[in-house]
């Protein structure tokens, strides 16, 4: 199901022969830099860039020997060079190669994932603009509270996913590293001159300290990034799971002609979008608890830390651009249904502008101890009775005393209510409302 939402270059990042690839480039970068150096021939650096090659299938029967897959690797690209290939991996270990090849494997699919963020965050801005005015009743606690709209819970979203996208780049960015310092980080062959020319030339920046494999703080922070980046899009699907309830309706997720809900009950219209969302986030925060097991490594290095990140890395980058254009789909072909929110909001007879009156009665005089006690006295009687809030108000001799008949009208006036919402939107966007939506 995850081929069909991702996008192709992701597909491909992850398969052996995108890694050996990588592994490839920067045995040839580091060939070549030694060259110029003067540490390895000129023709040999040559022989490596042009000649270097592999087949994967000869890589895995080397590796069933040697089980050591770099060993396997270079052997394999040897037999393709000829007697070059004795200046090939010169100075380097096994993890020079794997950490800063993993490095340009994340820096695409950083850049893939980057692309799917600000595609989501351009729907979000879209639809919130749409909806900014359309007026809906705010929940807290999963009670009714005060007059809200759908374009704010919308305008939430985007200026989440905004700040998803500030530590998404600033994960990217310490990811974006490589290290040639050798078997424990002391630059016993290659100089540290040479390792930054090498990082140079492959786009990357060089850790400043390293031990044989570049500290796992950074792959902690970067599938965290990710995690916190699926945790808003759980968030984003189960308000929406939750207005598509049925006794809510004031939203859904687009549904089809042709889908079906339910196998036994035809009139099922089922939020699978969302709920596929919200379990693969659970992935993604599991996914960055094995992240963070892996910081810890023994002395200068041990390999715990691969065989998970052989698991973390490849999925966590391909579920991030999966839930990405999955969430990117669920808004832009979100369902939202206007007329159903006015009718919820109005669904209790006006008790949600309960504290607006509070206000005004205290305003006009009235102690706001006795003003609360004035109205939640009528509030609970309009719930418990299942009679008209705006109705027992507009009888009520404590309240008209004080308040004229268009001032108690003025208290349930959901306008006033929401007023300073352009405000908000101009505050995000830096512009007015009305421009945003070309009036």
């Amino acid at each position: 199901m995850i081929d069909r939402y991702t996008r192709p270059a992701m597909r491909t990042l992850w398969s052996d022969e995108s890694k050996f690839r990588a592994w490839l480039e920067v045995e040839a970068t580091a060939s070549e830099v030694l060259a110029d150096a003067g540490i390895v021939p000129q023709d040999a650096a040559k022989a490596i860039r042009t000649r270097g090659d592999f087949d994967i299938a000869r890589i895995l029967e080397i590796e069933q020997q040697t089980r050591h897959d770099v060993i396997a690797f270079t052997t394999a690209v040897a037999e393709k060079v000829g007697p070059e290939a004795r200046w090939l991996h010169f100075g380097l270990t096994s993890t020079d190669v794997v950490d800063t090849a993993q490095a340009l494997l994340l820096r695409e699919a950083s850049s893939i994932i980057r692309e799917g963020l600000v595609a989501l965050s351009v729907v979000l801005k879209r639809r919130a603009i749409e909806f900014a005015l359309t007026p809906c009743i705010g929940r807290t606690h999963g009670v009714h509270a005060e007059p809200t709209t759908f374009g704010l819970k919308l305008l939430l979203w985007y200026t989440e996913c905004q700040r998803n996208i500030v530590r998404f780049d600033a994960a990217a960015a310490g990811m974006n590293v490589g290290k040639l310092s050798g078997a424990v980080g002391s630059y016993g062959t290659v100089t540290p001159a040479l390792e930054e020319e090498i990082c140079t030339r492959l786009g990357l920046d060089t850790a400043l300290v390293s031990t044989q494999v570049l500290q796992r703080d950074r792959h902690a922070a970067y599938i965290g990034a990710l995690s916190v980046m699926a945790s808003s899009l759980d968030r984003i699907a189960t308000e929406v799971r939750h207005l598509q309830r049925t006794e809510v309706r004031e939203a859904e997720e687009f549904f089809s002609e042709k889908q079906k809900g339910s196998s036994a009950m035809p009139h099922k219209r089922n939020p699978i979008t969302c709920e596929n969302i919200c379990g693969l986030a659970r992935v993604m925060r599991a996914n960055s608890q094995v992240a963070l097991e892996d910081v810890a490594l023994w002395h200068e290095r041990d390999i715990s830390h691969s065989s998970a990140e052989r698991v973390i890395l490849p999925d966590t980058t391909t579920l991030a651009d999966y839930m990405l254009s999955k969430t990117t789909n669920l808004i832009d072909k979100l369902m939202v249904y206007p007329e159903r929110m006015l009718k919820n909001l109005n669904l209790t007879g006006g008790l949600v502008f309960s504290g607006q009156l509070l206000l005004d009665l205290a305003e006009a005089g009235m102690s706001r101890e006795d003003a609360y006690k004035t109205v939640q006295t009528l509030a609970m009687k309009a719930w418990k009775e299942d009679l008209v809030f705006k109705e027992l108000v507009a009888a009520d001799a404590q309240i008209t005393a004080l308040l004229a008949p268009e001032r108690i009208v003025r208290a349930f006036d959901v306008n006033r209510r929401l007023e300073n919402v352009p405000a908000i939107f101009e505050r995000v966007f830096g512009k007015p409302l009305s421009e945003l939506q070309g009036k």
